[in-house]
């Protein structure tokens, strides 16, 4: 079995599976039973002020049958009070001493808060604090949370404010809701976070209740703005680990979060440059056991690829993930039908014709039987009709040879530049 054990920016953990800060962290029975499960770490649910919350507070939208594609929540920090969660902090260290405790942190912007709290969380036991500079209701109209996350000067000011006196390792967490995720990132490592974490919860409006109009969730008929998190939020999350993962100045180990549900995601965000993964919607839904198939799924990969610890695999495709002005302009795929596989649905056939090239026609072969065949000289291998094709096998993306050099959009540029100048100095 592969060493699953991890170390990020000093926090040791069993394995990379961490609870994220979020419900199911909201007490010591709740992290207990996590770690009983097979956990590596808890971020524990976030410690501040005010200890307020209201009734409703999820929401979850279901897409082609399954549910909880995407979750909605528009609940406070922790509604238990400190001196309570500080108690059963120390006493779940106590009883998991090699397990990873975080304590999530959350306090207006000013530095004798900053230190108040840090002070008191660490005289507990933790193995390391998460400030939360992501989440975007309730706490963020008050000036917390991602309120100041999107400014980059709040986020190091109040990153140093805690390294000022923070005894254990400080990982930042940053909120999506912004333009470009590497500047709060790179402003979180100029404070000095031995750590970042991403991301929080996207700005979101669940639905609305057609019959009562009500927004969904409602608070006694209204409604306001949530944190959107679950398996939709993946792509978004991953893309902006992967841009922090190849940022030359954003150097300090990253904790992924938003969508992970198994251990598959869990591998592409560790591949993607994450040293650990935080859950929290997959276990909301299925509970903590699932992490069971995660260590199995995640040791078993390992052992596959004979690869002997997950650190192995940290960040194995940084380099692969680039801007769109290096990729090869010459790179030709097509799309080719089995016929033994095809259903002739003709799904393929419609999105082609009525949204992409044209290119996939209808025929009828000697027999008179009706088939589907791509004309490989007008496909551009946008890989649709392999996407709404309903048949795993029916289509294939297959790489075309060509005789044209490698050619990406910048060299292509480089060279019209150099011709340019050499036209204007032979001119001159």
């Amino acid at each position: 079995m592969a060493d699953l054990r991890i170390n990020l920016a000093g926090i040791k953990s069993p394995n990379p599976f961490w609870l994220a800060s979020a419900p199911p962290t909201n007490s010591g029975y709740q992290v207990q039973r996590a770690f009983e499960a097979g956990w590596g770490g808890a971020v524990w649910k976030t410690l501040g002020d005010p200890i307020l919350n209201v009734s409703s507070r999820f929401a979850a939208i279901s897409f082609a049958g399954n549910r909880v594609a995407g979750f909605n929540n528009i609940e406070l920090i922790t509604d238990r009070p400190l001196d309570v969660n500080l108690k059963e902090i120390y006493e779940t260290k106590k009883r998991f001493p090699n397990h990873a405790i975080i304590a999530s942190l959350m306090v207006e912007p000013k530095q004798e808060k900053w230190h108040e709290l840090v002070k008191r969380v660490e005289d507990v036991g933790v193995d390391g604090l998460e400030l939360n500079f992501g989440c975007p209701h309730g706490m963020a109209e008050r000036g917390m949370g991602s309120a100041s996350g999107q400014v980059p000067a709040l986020v190091e000011q109040q990153t140093y404010w805690v390294k000022e006196v923070a005894q254990t390792p400080v990982i930042v967490k940053l909120t999506p809701n912004i333009t470009d995720i590497t500047a709060t990132a790179e402003a979180a490592t100029n404070g000095g976070a031995d750590a970042i974490s991403l991301i929080n919860t996207i700005n979101s409006l669940m639905g609305v209740d057609l019959d009562t109009w009500n927004t969904i969730p409602h608070v006694a008929g209204k409604g306001a703005h949530g944190g959107y998190c679950g398996p939709a939020v993946k792509p978004i999350a991953l893309n902006m680990v992967a841009e922090c993962a190849r940022h030359p100045r954003i150097n300090v180990p990253i904790s992924g979060i938003g969508g992970i549900s198994n251990w598959q995601d869990a591998v592409e965000f560790i591949l993607m440059g994450a040293t650990g993964v935080q859950v929290c919607t997959a276990a909301m839904h299925h509970g903590f056991r699932i992490v069971e198939d995660m260590i199995e799924g995640l040791s078993n990969y390992l052992d596959s690829k004979g690869i002997a610890a997950v650190t192995g695999i940290i960040g194995k495709s940084v380099s692969k993930y680039s801007d769109w002005g290096n990729l090869d302009l010459n790179y030709n795929i097509v799309a080719r039908i089995n016929t033994d596989v095809c259903i002739n649905c003709n799904k393929c056939h419609i999105a082609c014709e009525d949204t992409s090239h044209q290119c996939i026609d209808m025929l009828t072969d000697p027999s008179g039987k009706s088939y589907l065949k791509v004309r490989e000289e007008d496909c551009v291998g946008c890989n649709l009709c392999s996407i709404v094709c309903p048949v795993d096998g029916a289509i294939d993306m297959t790489e075309v040879p060509n005789e044209l050099p490698p050619m990406t959009w910048n060299e292509r540029q480089a060279i019209l530049n150099m011709t340019a100048t050499c036209k204007a100095d032979v001119t001159k």
